[in-house]
């Protein structure tokens, strides 16, 4: 077994690469939603200037076996990294993914990281094995979400008529790009992280240009927000996903700010988000934190329901 750093300008070996993450995630997660082609090609691609980021795989016979990624956050969290480890499960038990961890936290470490966190996610019906995997290399469970499924169309959920509808795609107009900035950062200040001791990401206009530009080239982005008729002042607002060239769309950011709430704003934003959609695209993923009660029954009365329990979980490497 060798454990090397992926050619990033081999377009063959980043296919490879992406080829064997994605069969090892949806070995034992039939409802994950995985990464695109089109979005590890941009990330691999063009590097950003907010993350540095790392591709590792496992060889065996010149096969590859196993994949992982490290992200390394440049401006808030400087001492945390990201990681990923999959591996196929016919390599599996073989200490692939501990060498591969090994790999990562070598890494981490030597970036000034003392702490490295990933999601692990379990399927409620076909429960893997990578919950038990990363305990044994000493990561604990600091959040858990819930990922959640609807089959469109959802049920209907009219807005709240003292307020008006401001949908856009790609690129947020000049014109409410201050409004939506503020609440974006509200949303990062807001969003639950159970016990993950995290700075929130703070945008400028730089920030959210960049991440727009970047992620206009791997999926269509479409929002939704609420406008209030009397002042013209912003409730809300729902972000959405749908990959290029997919049939599902993934819900990001949901948002009522605090003096908006009670209007059933974000139930009407996700909505119409949906209604929008193309014909073919017929199911959205989505992910809450249980104690999230407000935002989980308005999914759950939009036509969600639970498929997959999401691990946050962090590793001490100091």
């Amino acid at each position: 077994m060798d454990i090397e750093e992926l050619d990033t300008t081999d377009p063959a070996a980043r296919r490879t690469w992406f080829e064997v993450m994605e069969r090892a995630v949806r070995a034992d997660r039939p409802h994950a939603l995985v990464t695109t082609l089109g979005a590890v090609e941009v990330t691999m691609t063009s590097p950003s200037t907010y993350f540095a980021r790392t591709w590792l795989q496992a060889t065996v016979g010149g096969t590859v076996v196993g994949t992982a990624e490290l992200e390394l956050p440049l401006n808030e969290n400087t001492d945390v990294a990201w990681a990923e480890v999959d591996v196929l499960p016919t390599h599996r038990r073989e200490g692939i993914g501990r060498a591969l961890w090994q790999a990562v936290e070598q890494r981490a470490r030597a970036a000034g990281r003392t702490r490295v966190g990933g999601e692990v996610t379990v399927d409620l019906a076909v429960p893997g094995a990578g919950l038990a995997f990363a305990t044994a290399l000493g990561a604990r469970e600091k959040h858990r979400e819930d990922h959640l499924l609807a089959e469109l169309p959802v049920a209907a959920a009219p807005i709240d008529p003292d307020y008006e509808l401001v949908t856009w795609q790609g690129r947020c107009p000049d014109e409410h790009r201050p409004a939506y900035l503020a609440m974006r950062n509200q949303m990062n200040a807001d969003v639950p992280t159970g016990e993950l001791d995290l700075e929130a990401e703070v945008l400028d206009d730089a920030r959210l240009a960049a991440s727009e530009e970047r992620l206009g080239r791997a999926y269509d982005v479409r929002v939704a927000a609420a406008r209030r008729r009397s002042d013209g002042t912003f409730g809300g607002y729902s972000l959405l996903f749908v990959p290029h060239g997919a049939d599902y769309g993934w819900q990001d950011d949901t948002l009522v700010m605090p003096e908006h709430r009670g209007h059933r704003l974000g139930a009407a934003l996700k909505a119409a988000n949906y209604a929008g959609l193309p014909q073919h695209i017929g199911l959205v993923h989505t992910w809450t934190a249980p104690t999230n009660t407000a935002m989980h029954h308005t999914n759950t009365a939009l036509g969600f329901h639970v498929v997959e329990h999401m691990h946050e979980m962090e590793a001490v490497i100091a």
